[in-house]
């Protein structure tokens, strides 16, 4: 079986992201494009930290596609956090100026914030860990990146359960 079919199901599934990004309001390009790149970030940090632990049962395996997930992760970390920052009279910005209340005396803009930036210092620790030759770092990778599907989490959930 040829291997660009494994590409069918991501495809149909992108066709279904879109049409949830449409019903989910308006402006529906900022809807769209908040549930792409949110699958993207959330598909890409699960997968690492599965791969991760996958590691930890086969410890032969080259850390290539560990590293690999894990920069696919970084790069969309910025688009992840823009995306829910913009507009800026109607994203995070505006709870956390308390524009937007969040029925917590801001505190839930504040958890988004540390969220964000605490998934980004995460998978670049774990990317110097896995720089280090002994098998424990890929152990210590691996726990920092189930700290980090945590962090990464909050870093959509909270965004999106404040701005709906």
């Amino acid at each position: 079986m040829p291997p660009s079919l494994d590409l069918v199901a991501p495809a149909i599934g992108v066709v279904g992201l879109i049409a949830a990004g449409i019903d989910a309001g308006s402006p529906a390009w900022l809807s769209v494009a908040r549930i792409l790149v949110g699958a993207a970030f959330l598909g890409a940090i699960t997968d690492a930290m599965l791969l991760g632990h996958w590691y930890l049962v086969q410890p032969g395996l080259a850390r290539g596609p560990l590293l690999e997930l894990v920069r696919w992760t970084q790069w969309i970390w910025p688009f992840e956090v823009l995306v829910m920052l913009i507009p800026l009279s109607e994203g995070m910005i505006a709870v956390l100026n308390g524009t937007i209340d969040d029925e917590y005396g801001g505190i839930l803009g504040w958890m988004w914030a540390t969220c964000a930036v605490t998934t980004l210092g995460l998978l670049l620790v774990t990317r110097a860990a896995l720089k280090e030759r002994q098998y424990s770092a890929v152990m210590a990778a691996t726990g920092l990146l189930y700290l980090a599907i945590l962090t990464a989490f909050g870093t959509d959930l909270v965004a999106r359960a404040v701005l709906s």
